[in-house]
C-alpha cells in the first residue's frame, strides 16, 4: 500500500512540474489558412505573436511546391539557400522552438524567397525571463462563455483548458492516496 501511494504522489509531482510547460505550448500555423506560400507577408502575420520556448511553427504547403530552411540573419537578408539535405519538404514541417533568440526560415525553391518574399524572422523568447505578472504569451486570452481551443489566428491548442484539465487529475490523484 504504501508502494502505490509513493508510486502516486510521485506521478503527480512529476505531472505538476512538466504538465504546464507541455501545455502552454502553442501550434502556430504559419501564414494561417494561407500556409507556407508566394506573396504572404510573413512579418505582418508574426507581429503581433509573442513566440516561446516550446512553441512550434508548423509549415504547410504542397510537398515539392516549396519547402523550409532555417537559416541564419545573413541567408535570410540575401536568400542563401543552406545545402539541400538540409531542407524541410514534407509538407507539413513541424519546427519546435527550442531555444530563445531570432530565428529565420525561407524557401529555397526556385526565386521564392527573393522575389516572392517567402521568408519569416520571429524572436523566440524564454518563458523563464519573462515577467511573471504578464499573462502566459502565444495563449488566446480565456473568454467568458468561449469555447477554448480554436484556430483562430494560427493557433491550434490552448494550453488554459490542458492545464486546468491536469489540475483536476491531479487533485484527483492526490485525493485517493
Amino acid at each position: 500500500m504504501a508502494s502505490n501511494q509513493f508510486f502516486f504522489i510521485t506521478l503527480a509531482m512529476v505531472a505538476i512540474v512538466f504538465l504546464p510547460t507541455i501545455a502552454l505550448a502553442t501550434e502556430y500555423i504559419v501564414g494561417d489558412d494561407s500556409g507556407w506560400t508566394i506573396k504572404f507577408d510573413y512579418q505582418a502575420w508574426a507581429k503581433d505573436k509573442e513566440f516561446v520556448v516550446g512553441d512550434k511553427l508548423v509549415f504547410n504547403y504542397p510537398a515539392g511546391a516549396h519547402n523550409v530552411f532555417k537559416v541564419n540573419g545573413t541567408g535570410f537578408k540575401d536568400c542563401i539557400k543552406p545545402p539541400i539535405n538540409e531542407a524541410l519538404t514534407s509538407g507539413n514541417d513541424v519546427v519546435t522552438l527550442a531555444t530563445p533568440g531570432r530565428k529565420w526560415y525561407i524557401c529555397g525553391v526556385a526565386q521564392h524567397c527573393a522575389s516572392g518574399g517567402q521568408k519569416l524572422f520571429i524572436t523566440v523568447q524564454d518563458p523563464n525571463e519573462m515577467s511573471a505578472s504578464a499573462p502566459a504569451p502565444g495563449l488566446p486570452t480565456p473568454t467568458p462563455g468561449a469555447s477554448t481551443p480554436n484556430s483562430a489566428n494560427g493557433i491550434l491548442t490552448s494550453g488554459y483548458q490542458v492545464v486546468m484539465m491536469a489540475m483536476v487529475a491531479i487533485g484527483a490523484v492526490i485525493a485517493m492516496v
